[in-house]
């Protein structure tokens, strides 16, 4: 599969660089596609990644996966779309952002709406889908806990795209469960930051995810 990584920070750069080494075409996104850094990301990665401009990275291919900080993520998929605003048409754009306030103090939006539902309205043409957002890339590099797998929701309005990702975050190594339609967003935001809470203030530590068990 094809697939383009806007922002390619922790979350962006664990993704990208696991799924080229299971064979994938990667590119890594940046506006800066030759910097040391980038050469460095993608030479990790394996042979089946490259780096190019987020232009580049969207023509290449797709299934999108937007890591980006969320102050930037208007702007940045205002560019990705190009000036006619058909650039990520047709694309299934996979949303991994979190709404989150500065130092984490909680979310900038919730209830009525999400971030992933403004991220659709910010990408004219493409499907979206909201998934690797509850967990940090430390556990996006190895979703395998005490031989269990990490718990991993995602959620979007077309059922193919939804399954394309599903089988993505499989392939990764978690317990992809599909939650539903895009409005579900609402919810996995608010999960992400219980997260987050509980890894960074109730003693968790970073090591940790959430698991489903069925009878």
């Amino acid at each position: 599969m094809k697939i383009g990584i806007i922002g390619a920070g922790n979350v962006g750069g664990t993704l990208g660089t696991r799924l080229a080494r299971l064979g994938h075409q990667v590119v890594f996104s940046s506006r800066n596609p030759q910097s040391d850094e980038m050469k460095a990301l993608a030479s990790t990665a394996g042979p089946t990644a490259c780096t190019d401009t987020v232009a580049g990275t969207v023509a290449a291919s797709d299934v999108l996966i937007l890591a980006t900080p969320w102050p930037a993520t208007k702007s940045i998929l205002e560019g990705a779309a190009g000036s006619d605003g058909t650039g990520l048409e047709g694309k299934i754009l996979v949303d991994a952002t979190n709404p989150l306030l500065p130092n984490l103090a909680g979310l900038e939006i919730g209830t009525s709406t999400s971030g992933g539902e403004l991220v659709a309205s910010w990408a004219p043409g493409a499907t979206v889908v909201k998934a690797f957002n509850t967990v940090g890339y430390n556990v996006m590099a190895d979703p395998s806990i005490g031989g269990r797998k990490a718990l991993l929701y995602y959620c979007g309005d077309d059922p193919t795209a939804n399954a394309t990702v599903g089988q993505l975050a499989t392939e990764l190594g978690f317990d992809a469960q599909d939650a539903g339609l895009l409005t579900q967003a609402r919810l996995l935001e608010p999960f992400a930051l219980l997260w987050i809470r509980l890894a960074f203030t109730k003693g968790h530590g970073r090591e940790f995810a959430f698991q489903t068990i069925s009878r």
